[in-house]
């Protein structure tokens, strides 16, 4: 017997059971409430209010995935918020990905009745052959601990299922700006209070009392070499600043990609993304990380220059891609101006540190250090290992290991290297490292060619910095370190976006026939 579709998501908020669960729920979440006020225990009733909203989350999810990816990526972005006012706890750690599994429910259910598009990867080999190989390495000998691998797995594997979620969301162009939309707004409020936070310092949006495991990271000052100034690196609603400095990085492409769209295709909502700009633009100056501005600022080169490359030369539309660089060049001025004229200390110290540090001419420069000399260093290293060709399993040198250590008492094997693909050496041998390779050139060669394809049309800004986006973190980034890729947020949004890229080539061809078909047909005798 085939149960009802309704029966299991869509009526699920009027299902007997469900109303009376959340009755029950409820009741006990008002007793609970009651007790920690009069206990006066506001972290305690903070943990009732969390759990609530949640619930209701999960239900929302499981009424529309669609609705429920974007409660997904609100919590994504200020669940550290959150956790680090309530005393680092682990439990709110992994409610993000208990969201997501819902998410993947909910999306599961509506492919069942066949409500989204499927879509199969032109990568997939590639990309099952490097989870299987991963899923091999959970029971590497040399590992301490079984959750070292189950660690390992969550942070190369677990947001893959958004590719596919990703590709079905956008089943219009309405959807496609509202998913920008909502990130220009999340950026919007996440920069300006970083931005306020760099200028005042660590004691706004940290609580007094930080965790031990988080309050380096909230608090973090860098010292210009030469003269000496003092630049705060904020962290904004995050636990750590280099979580920060990776949203500013991802938001400054997506917003410059979309401002690009919008000029050739929509007036709406040119004001919003110039504004967001420039408030980037002020916290990527203000953010104090060398590598993020050097990042952001080669990619707006990089990102210019490919948008006059696939402009629309034959409709004579590229005085509109000419405007989008002019538009972008504007807003980086403006942010720096404004920065200039309000806050002259805290810009000056943040230029002092850069150019000091970064400058080939200065005595204190480390731009050949940073950027090669130290991470191929570390890179060869990994292959001083015994282990090397077999590594010593996924995970043992991840982020989050400190908290494996310490909760199960397994120390890891090894201490490991600070680069990306020294990482995949250590952890799971040459082979790691070979199917790495594999799959971010299956990767960039497939997602290359929907730029190639898009190439001319009003999507070809959003394709592009997708694909640079892809590139960037895969290649150069991890090779620096792995901490990038296994960010949550940037291993997140990259999954998201590469689905969002295969899906543009469909959305420019229905609106070529929707185009198509506000032109009447000519009146041809001969068709009867």
């Amino acid at each position: 017997m085939r149960v009802p579709p309704t029966v299991l998501t869509g009526n699920l908020s009027r299902s007997p059971l469900v109303v009376m669960g959340f009755m029950i729920l409820f009741a006990g979440a008002a007793y609970k409430s009651a007790s920690y006020v009069i206990a006066g225990d506001m972290v305690g009733l903070a943990y009732v209010a969390m759990a609530l909203i949640a619930c209701a989350f999960i239900l929302v999810i499981l009424n529309n995935w669609r609705n429920g990816l974007y409660f997904f990526l609100i919590w994504l972005l200020f669940e550290d918020f959150a956790r680090k006012y309530l005393g680092n706890n682990m439990a709110i750690f992994f409610a993000k990905d208990v969201l997501a599994a819902f998410v993947y429910l909910s999306f599961f259910l509506a492919y069942r009745r066949k409500e989204v598009t499927s879509f199969r990867p032109p990568f997939l080999v590639p990309v099952l052959l490097f989870v299987w190989f991963g899923v091999m390495q959970v029971f590497n000998p040399a590992s301490t601990h079984l959750v070292y691998g189950v660690l390992g797995l969550k942070l190369f594997f677990y947001y893959v299922p958004l590719l596919i979620v990703g590709y079905a969301l956008l089943n219009s162009e309405e959807e496609l700006r509202r998913f920008f939309f909502l990130n220009m707004i999340l950026a919007a409020i996440i920069v300006s209070l970083g931005i306020v936070q760099a200028i005042v310092g660590h004691t706004f949006l940290n609580p007094v009392n930080l965790a031990n495991d988080i309050r380096e990271l909230s608090t973090n000052y860098r010292t210009a070499p030469i003269s000496g100034a003092i630049a705060y690196r904020p962290n904004s609603v995050f636990v750590s600043t280099g979580r920060f400095t990776n949203f500013l990085l991802v938001i400054w492409l997506l917003v410059f990609g979309f401002s690009g769209y919008l000029l050739l295709r929509h007036k709406r909502g040119r004001s919003l993304a110039f504004v967001v700009l420039a408030l980037t633009v002020a916290g990527l100056a203000l953010c104090s990380s060398r590598g993020v501005v050097l990042w952001s600022s080669g990619s707006a080169i990089v990102g210019s220059a490919a948008f006059v490359w696939g402009a629309p030369w034959r409709q004579r539309e590229v005085l509109r891609v000419l405007r989008t660089v002019q538009r972008t060049a504007l807003s980086i001025v403006l942010g720096i101006v404004v920065l200039l004229a309000t806050y002259p200390e805290a810009l000056l110290s943040r230029v002092a540190l850069y150019t000091e540090t970064l400058s080939p001419s200065s005595s204190a420069s480390q731009l050949q250090n940073r950027t090669w000399d130290y991470p191929l260093r570390n890179f060869l290293g990994a292959f001083s290992y015994d282990r090397w060709p077999y590594g010593y399993g996924i995970g043992t040198t991840s982020l989050g290991t400190q908290y494996v250590a310490r909760i199960f008492h397994a120390k890891p094997p090894v201490i490991g290297v600070e680069s990306g693909f020294g990482t995949l050496v250590v952890e799971m041998g040459i082979g790691g490292l070979i199917l790495w390779f594999v799959m971010t050139f299956a990767i960039l060669l497939s997602a290359w060619g929907v730029v190639k394809k898009l190439r001319g049309s009003p999507w070809f800004p959003l394709a592009f910095v997708i694909f640079w986006y892809a590139g960037l973190l895969l290649i150069p980034i991890t090779f620096t370190g792995m901490q990038a890729y296994q960010d949550f947020v940037l291993n997140a949004y990259f999954w998201l976006l590469l689905g969002i890229l295969f899906r543009l080539p469909t959305l420019a061809v229905s609106a070529q026939y929707a185009a198509a078909a506000q032109f009447p047909q000519t009146y041809n005798p001969r068709m009867r």
